[in-house]
């Protein structure tokens, strides 16, 4: 049997469904395997950059391994800013390139490129395999790495000669399973004797309890403690909660801001949450001071980088969560009752002013109240997280860590092939359609009933609403002529349609939108308003001091 086939039984046995990607001739090899493959679809990309933001959104959704392919040279080189994007998140993502034959190398081969060392600093492991008996082994010992300690993406280079070497058939290894960091009961059993001596604190919820929302919202209603969740985990506590208290970072709200900084909540519980430049304000150091601190999460590295940490636990947040409400619940302290939905809580309603602000609102008034909005970079970024809803848990999928534009579009792919079951919007803007668009494409292809929203502004907004208030000007060039983005999509075949005014964004409208495939809603809007950006802009002023 040749030394791929090998692989692609590896992964048809580990359940994987979906191998995203763009084949070429130093990867068709491993593509002519996927004939005989029913069970896994080869999502074909227009761009293998656009390819690795669906495996990672893919790999987050579905809780298991997210697969990529490309071609050696540009191939490999186009999905390195995806890798990037899956280490910072830690998602297991198998990247696999392919390479010139092995006795070429060094010969000026087309495409040639040694890709290891380029994927080495964004991935836990990177290696090119220089025997067919090996590259199965490797293959195995990669997939291994992403799924064991802090998940992450990994890196198997695999020169076509050695992908069509005959081997001889051999057994399968079992396909590893995604390991749970478990944590020290010691630790959280002084954990919870803290939490008990501390009436006032804080929970501050980060991207990493995704999978532990129960059990945060139980913690903090057994102790009575107001819940703030970083822009990253915007979308994971429902607004209607009686606790939450909001966003606080970037475009975060003024109510979780105000609650930071009022030192008689003397402790704080950080869950899931690397306290980083977005999550905290830029390092406000307001969030632990004076505060009896405690931190959760299954990257040690974390720990005492900006901030001091009385009590750091390594473990994952749904066990951790799980193990100190038994300790709380051992020591006598118990929930009353469940707390209900506060359906009265204010919340901004939108007006008839056409602006960025009214249009989210409008936009999300008219959608499913389970839709998961795949958020992409740019101005609407903080609109999104300064306004829009939570109505029910795991809303948002929104990249601040790492903000590579365009990775909204791919996302809302990987996403919708991981959970088809709810509504997929992806919110983006031109700066970003025109880098990734051609994904609607990818969308349309596989009858993906994604609705894409364009926010169409005709310029980088982030960046010129940046400049202007950091410079007290914005180059010119930061603007471009208007294109229709709905006429593009309508001449590729996908429905769409462009609002101007609030009068055009209509429940008739959005109720039109809805078709067996992807859909286009532009919105063409100038909005000179100042986005919520929060101290973003004060920061950036400060390295001129």
């Amino acid at each position: 049997m040749k030394a791929v086939r090998s692989v692609v039984d590896f992964l048809e046995d580990g359940g994987v469904k979906y191998i995203f990607g763009i084949p070429a001739g130093s990867v068709n090899g491993f593509f002519d395997e996927l004939y005989e493959k029913p069970q896994i679809t080869p999502v074909i990309a227009k761009h293998e950059g656009a390819a690795s933001y669906m495996a990672a959104a893919y790999a987050k959704h579905s809780d298991s391994l997210g697969v990529c392919i490309g071609c050696s040279g540009p191939g490999s080189t186009n999905l390195l800013t995806g890798a990037a994007h899956a280490m910072r998140e830690h998602l297991p993502v198998l990247f696999l390139t392919g390479s010139v034959p092995v006795g070429t190398v060094g010969l000026n081969a087309s495409q040639e490129l040694n890709a290891v060392p380029l994927f080495k600093p964004v991935t836990k492991y990177s290696v090119c395999v220089q025997n067919a008996a090996d590259l199965l082994p490797e293959v195995t010992k990669a997939v291994t790495i992403a799924l064991s300690g802090i998940p992450g993406p990994v890196h198997v280079q695999m020169p076509i000669d050695i992908q069509l070497e005959q081997i001889e058939p051999a057994l399968l290894p079992p396909f590893p399973q995604l390991q749970i960091s478990v944590p020290n009961r010691t630790l959280l059993r002084q954990a919870a004797r803290e939490l008990a001596e501390h009436s006032k604190g804080i929970v501050f919820v980060g991207q990493g309890a995704r999978r532990a929302v129960p059990d945060v919202l139980k913690l903090a209603e057994t102790l009575n403690w107001p819940i703030v969740t970083t822009p990253q985990a915007k979308g994971l506590v429902p607004d209607t909660h009686p606790l939450y208290d909001g966003v606080f970072g970037f475009a975060g709200q003024p109510k979780a801001s105000r609650l930071i900084e009022d030192q008689e909540h003397s402790a704080i519980l950080i869950v899931g949450s690397s306290l980083g430049e977005t999550a905290t304000s830029n390092w406000n150091r307001s969030l632990t001071e004076n505060r009896y601190t405690i931190q959760i999460d299954i990257d040690d590295t974390v720990f005492h980088r900006k901030y001091p940490v009385d009590l750091p636990i390594v473990g994952d947040a749904g066990l951790s969560l799980s193990f100190l409400l038994q300790e709380l619940e051992r020591m006598g302290v118990r929930r009353s009752s469940g707390a209900e939905p506060d359906h009265n809580k204010a919340h901004p309603q939108p007006t008839a002013e056409y602006t960025t602000q009214n249009v989210l609102l409008a936009l999300q008034k008219h959608m499913p109240s389970d839709t998961r909005f795949a958020v992409d970079i740019g101005e609407f970024m903080s609109y999104v997280i300064h306004y829009m809803k939570v109505p029910e848990s795991d809303s948002f999928d929104i990249n601040v860590h790492f903000g590579a534009m365009g990775a909204g579009i791919g996302t809302a792919i990987g996403m919708h092939l991981a959970d088809p079951y709810r509504p997929t919007v992806c919110i983006t803007g031109d700066g970003c359609f025109f880098m990734h668009g051609m994904e609607i494409l990818t969308a349309k292809e596989y009858n993906l009933p994604i609705l894409f929203v364009v926010i169409n502004n005709a310029r980088l907004g982030m960046v010129y609403h940046g400049h202007t208030l950091q410079y007290k000007r914005s180059h010119p060039r930061f603007e471009q002529r208007p294109v229709s983005i709905s006429d593009m999509a309508y001449s590729l075949g996908i429905p769409s349609w462009r609002v101007e005014s609030m009068q055009d964004l209509s429940a008739g409208v959005l109720h039109d939108i809805r078709t067996d495939g992807p859909a286009l809603l532009e919105i063409a809007i100038v909005d000179n308003n100042t986005p919520p950006m929060g101290d973003r802009v004060k920061f950036l002023s400060s390295f001129q001091k």
